[in-house]
């Protein structure tokens, strides 16, 4: 075997797994376009895309995907909620809950795994992702804006229990669907 043979054997991610985490970290970005404005944070299908992700690449490539579109985003591409960028945002008050998305991916692309993307067990990792998210995201708004935590959970918890049962249902048909008539 050539050396450059043994060393694409080597390699981490395959170009195929390359593709799919980009790609899979550009839906996350166009997720975060359509903003509904609610209060301090934003209804967007950040979480869908995430949920998705996780579900479709599972924990390695799902995270790898979650942590390129934050990076990206840190670097000042326009690409979190309200087509906004940089690392003031992640710095802001609704930081926490992008960086809440990398423990939800790797929950739910563990379980995505581990589970073969069985409805019942997919279903309940996002639930405990997103509770994830929900928990990094509190601590940090409450940290930067001191607001006491019952008032944080009111604005940035309580509204946005629907909509995100929503999605993480939408996240569990589609990848469930998906998987199989896409090999990835």
């Amino acid at each position: 075997m050539s050396d450059n043979a043994h060393d694409n054997k080597k390699s981490i991610l395959s170009v195929k797994d390359m593709a799919y985490t980009a790609m899979f970290a550009a839906l996350i970005a166009v997720c975060s376009i359509i903003s509904i404005p609610i209060g301090t944070v934003p209804v967007t299908l950040q979480t869908f895309g995430v949920c998705l992700c996780a579900a479709m690449l599972g924990w390695k490539r799902g995270t790898l995907g979650v942590f390129i579109y934050i990076l990206i985003g840190a670097v000042g591409l326009p690409v979190f909620a309200g087509m906004k960028g940089g690392v003031g945002v992640l710095a802001g008050p609704t930081g926490g809950y992008i960086v809440g998305f990398l423990p939800a991916a790797l929950i739910i692309g563990i379980a995505a795994q581990r589970f073969q993307r069985k409805a019942l067990p997919l279903t309940l990792s996002m639930i405990l992702g997103i509770l994830a998210c929900y928990l990094v995201g509190t601590v940090w708004f409450m940290l930067v804006t001191g607001t006491p935590v019952g008032e944080s959970l009111m604005l940035c918890v309580v509204p946005f229990l629907l909509p995100d049962a929503v999605k993480l249902a939408a996240a569990v048909i589609l990848s469930n669907r998906l998987s199989k008539v896409v090999k990835l």
